[in-house]
């Protein structure tokens, strides 16, 4: 069950990349995420790419560079998730990764959809946020 959570915590950081590490840290009550600064940059990063993501020259989450990083944030937030549950980070890190991958294409996808669609971009994106932060939600809570 624990490698589900890691590849939906991936799905999550590939929608939105800080959002999986900060999930984890704001429900984590011991170890380096649970550090009150730490908690504070997790949650102003998630904050800020939601605030960013809205943007209209925001770069494509596809290209290179942004789908490594969201893939290198669902592999760290899938380990911190193991780590907290006294599981094998390596071991998680690669469903996280492949998530983040999966999820950013999804988000794209959904994104592209909506357009056609008629969507206005902002609706779609806040429909996007909050699919991520119930997923994130209910992944990172304490079981």
């Amino acid at each position: 069950m624990l490698l589900v959570r890691s590849f939906l915590l991936g799905v999550v950081s590939g929608g939105r990349s800080m959002s999986g590490l900060a999930a984890v840290a704001l429900t984590s009550r011991s170890g380096p995420l649970a550090r009150p600064w730490t908690r504070a940059l997790t949650a102003a990063g998630a904050l800020g790419e939601l605030a960013g993501d809205k943007l209209p020259n925001a770069p494509s989450r596809l290209q290179p560079p942004a789908l490594a990083v969201r893939a290198a944030t669902g592999a760290a937030a899938a380990a911190a998730l193991a780590a907290r549950a006294h599981a094998a980070p390596a071991l998680h890190a690669i469903p996280g990764a492949a998530g983040a991958i999966l999820g950013s294409v999804a988000g794209a996808r959904w994104r592209s959809y909506a357009d056609r669609r008629g969507w206005p971009p902002l609706a779609a994106a806040l429909l996007e946020d909050a699919v991520v932060i119930a997923l994130a939600a209910a992944i990172s809570h304490r079981r």
